[in-house]
């Protein structure tokens, strides 16, 4: 089994339950003498430390293939790639520039490939948001998200699983920058059935109302460099700042990190005392651990 996209990830309640459980102790021994690749074409802070960090918990072990200095960067083909890295390895973790690529790996690797961040989603990000929000709530029938910002991998993940755990979600962007309407539709027909709502506006203060979390990312991501003069003036009005906050009703303020400090998010408010920002960092590392013994454990007893 493979997590490319977050909806791959049936027992989410399960791992959610166990990630819990796993923050709560370690060190573990559930992945002894597993080792998991962690094939990076992108830059990393959060994925590449939490999922180390993570193996090491659990007894395993990783190891980082840099995309360039590794044959992929010499021109061998991600097929070659994914069969032999299957006959090393119990699992691999990529982070690539195209979601295409972690299909590919996905579909020729005899073990399990997660998505690390791609440009269509990032899920390992989202479940770790989700449950960070589950630490706070009952249930997330009720419980209103909303993101204001570019409608980018981050957002993609976050709309599929707000719907597949049935919790509301608004999205604010200006035009041109709103999520794929193929994302868009199967939240609302997965919305349609867990109960939940998924909104897509252009005004910020009007998608924040009554928000119990206010969600930004950055407005440049990795590999959108040329267009930063553009985005920048596409977005001057999506800052999350004091007033936004206060129109939203004061809500808990959430960012995958890294932040660009004085664009996306105002300082006060990044640091401010409704900002989760640092438990969502850290329940990378435990949504992970969850997640790892999900999937390695799972593809052992299935050869």
């Amino acid at each position: 089994m493979n997590l490319i996209s977050i909806l791959d990830l049936k027992d989410w309640k399960a791992v959610l339950d166990d990630a819990r459980k796993m923050k709560r102790a370690h060190p573990l021994t559930y992945l002894r003498q597993r080792t998991l690749g962690l094939v990076f074409e992108k830059a990393s802070t959060r994925t590449r430390v939490s999922f180390e960090v993570a193996m090491t918990q659990l007894g395993g072990h990783a190891i980082y293939l840099d995309w360039k200095s590794s044959q992929l960067g010499r021109g061998e083909s991600i097929k070659d790639t994914a069969r032999v890295l299957g006959r090393y390895l119990d699992g691999v973790v990529m982070r690539a520039r195209s979601h295409r690529d972690v299909v590919e790996l996905g579909s020729h690797a005899a073990i399990p490939v997660i998505n690390g961040l791609s440009d269509l989603e990032h899920p390992c990000q989202a479940l770790a948001d989700l449950f960070t929000i589950r630490e706070r709530e009952k249930g997330f029938g009720g419980v209103k998200l909303a993101y204001v910002g570019d409608g980018n991998n981050v957002c993609n993940s976050l709309l599929l699983g707000s719907a597949m755990v049935g919790m509301d979600m608004v999205v604010a962007t200006p035009k041109g920058y709103a999520p794929p309407r193929d994302i868009v539709n199967r939240a609302k027909k997965l919305a349609a059935k867990t109960g939940s709502r998924v909104e897509l506006l252009r005004d910020p203060a009007k998608a924040v109302e009554g928000a119990d979390y206010l969600y930004t990312d950055v407005w440049v991501s990795m590999g959108q460099e040329k267009e930063e003069a553009e985005r920048m003036r596409a977005f001057q009005d999506f800052q999350v700042n004091r007033k936004l906050v206060e129109q939203a009703g004061n809500p808990l303020i959430m960012h995958c990190l890294p932040a660009h400090r004085g664009l996306e998010i105002t300082d006060d408010v990044l640091d401010g005392k409704r900002s989760i920002v640092l438990d969502q960092a850290e329940n990378r590392l435990h949504v992970q651990k969850a997640l790892l013994v999900y999937l390695l454990k799972r593809n052992k007893s299935e050869r």
